[in-house]
């Protein structure tokens, strides 16, 4: 995987606020490149400096393996949930998600300003331009 990819994924994921969520078709839309399968690839080998617990399935489940550690995460910054999540921590057992249509993240202004200055320097240093020539950082 290209690492001018991972560094833009990365970026991005650091703009969720706590209490907000996305996908990860949400991710490779933003960024207008890769898929869903490729945000949870940079995440499952690229992910524990960032906060990945707020990158989800469109289903709004925790990643698999991780979903203990995710709703600690949740349920300390409100994110919005449903099911049994009291089951869940008191025994291991219990379905829940993250209410993706309450906790998705809606992107102000300036953020989406990033995001499109983020995908741009991502889109010319995939085609060979470095950052040094469109003056875009990641």
């Amino acid at each position: 995987m290209r690492m001018e990819y991972v560094e833009a994924v990365l970026a991005v994921v650091e703009l969720v606020p706590a209490g907000s969520a996305v996908s990860y078709g949400d991710v490779s839309e933003l960024l207008g490149s890769g898929g869903p399968r490729q945000v949870g690839a940079v995440l499952s080998h690229y992910g524990s400096g960032v906060p990945w617990w707020r990158v989800l399935k469109a289903s709004g489940h925790a990643p698999e393996g991780h979903e203990a550690g995710a709703l600690r995460r949740y349920l300390d910054e409100a994110t919005p949930l449903r099911g049994d999540y009291g089951s869940f921590l008191r025994t291991g057992e219990g379905r829940w998600r993250v209410d993706l249509s309450a906790a998705r993240w809606q992107p102000t202004d300036g953020e989406l300003d990033r995001v499109d200055t983020i995908a741009a320097a991502l889109e010319r240093r995939l085609h060979g331009l470095s950052v040094a020539d469109d003056g875009m950082s990641v």
